[in-house]
């Protein structure tokens, strides 16, 4: 151990993994806030990659410098590392004592690149607030729209954007290029590259996440896991946004596409689809909302219920009421309990007063 008393420096990293009045002893008995181990590792490294924000604060109060880099080559940040973590409340702490958010690690990675390549909206969204710039390149020079675009987090883009992300074209690419692809059969591929597929079981979770799913695959070994890696699924959201933001104008049915894929109305790419053709509030949008209505696909019903439900009211107005108001009625009245529920719910939209 180096840099604290005799004794000090271990009794502080032991105090770690016992509780935050430990800490404090340690601290009160000699221990340096800048204590590290035998391989470099610091005492405020550790506790940000432990997701420890009460040490970490200790620590910071006691004259951690946030910016020095930790680990044997001294490549590691700790704000890298809380990132890397999705600890959202230590990178908070981390920035409050004067971490520089854009302060890269070996490779050039940056604790929004960790952030936006591994899904953690929330720890994004902290960064962007507090400075990190939305297009610093990463170590491919890729800046972190492309790659949240291919992360698949919809929050992650959205908070992008909110905070003046600009390469839109590159991400608009990766999401189309990701919407091509099986996630699942991508995370497969993945990892038997990086640990080959003999005597490998596997198993797929699935969770929601976000407004979206997030798909791990995950690599046993005698029923024990050894590997995963995960994406999100919100690629059509995703490429739905950037053509808003780009002024282009996909086409309805590749709209549909996207929102039928996950086949679940509180999914971000669902809503998205929505909410972009409710824009539209044209002919065109209506003749095919009143076709899906009549599908013999239930989901494609509800998906063309959806639409209808505000199609152009954002005119100030609402231009199809006397063709929409019977298909809906008709729905209401004939469909399932959940399509039924959806007419219902759309039919309130235009019983409701101007404004209500």
């Amino acid at each position: 151990m180096t840099n604290g008393p005799v004794g000090g420096a271990s009794d502080l990293f032991e105090a770690l993994y016992d509780d935050e009045d430990a800490v404090v002893r340690a601290l009160r008995a000699g221990a340096s806030a800048e204590s590290c181990d035998e391989e470099g590792t610091t005492a405020l490294y550790l506790a940000s990659v432990q997701d420890l924000p009460g040490a970490v604060r200790l620590l910071l109060a006691a004259g951690a410098d946030p910016n020095r880099a930790s680990g044997p080559e001294s490549g590691d940040l700790p704000l890298c590392g809380a990132a890397c973590g999705g600890h959202a409340e230590v990178v908070g702490a981390l920035l409050s004592a004067g971490a520089e958010p854009d302060l890269s690690e070996d490779f050039g990675f940056t604790a929004l690149r960790w952030a936006a390549g591994l899904g953690h909206a929330g720890v994004a969204e902290t960064l962007l607030a507090r400075g990190a710039d939305p297009d610093l390149p990463g170590p491919q020079g890729e800046v972190p729209l492309v790659v949240a675009a291919r992360r698949g987090s919809v929050r992650t883009v959205r908070a992008l954007l909110r905070h003046g992300a600009r390469d839109l074209s590159p991400a608009l690419d990766e999401a189309r290029r990701m919407l091509t692809l099986d996630v699942e059969q991508e995370l497969r591929d993945a990892l038997r590259r990086g640990y080959g597929d003999e005597g490998h079981e596997s198993a797929v979770r699935r969770a929601r996440v976000d407004g979206g799913v997030t798909v791990t695959v995950e690599l046993l070994r005698g029923g024990e896991l050894f590997a995963s890696q995960d994406l999100q699924t919100g690629h059509g959201a995703i490429a739905t946004l950037l053509e808003d933001g780009l002024g282009l104008r996909a086409p309805f049915e590749e709209l549909a596409v996207r929102a039928l894929r996950d086949g679940d109305p509180g999914l971000d790419n669902w809503r998205a689809a929505v909410g972009a053709l409710w824009l539209r509030g044209d002919e065109e949008t209506f003749q095919a909302a009143a076709a899906w209505t009549a599908s013999e696909d239930p989901l494609r019903q509800r998906f063309g219920v959806d639409v209808l439900a505000r199609l152009g009211f954002g005119t100030g107005g609402k231009p199809f009421t006397v063709r929409a108001v019977p298909l809906l009625r008709e729905l209401a009245r004939t469909a399932g309990p959940e399509l039924a529920d959806a007419a219902t719910r759309a039919l309130a939209g235009y019983e409701a007063e101007p404004g209500g």
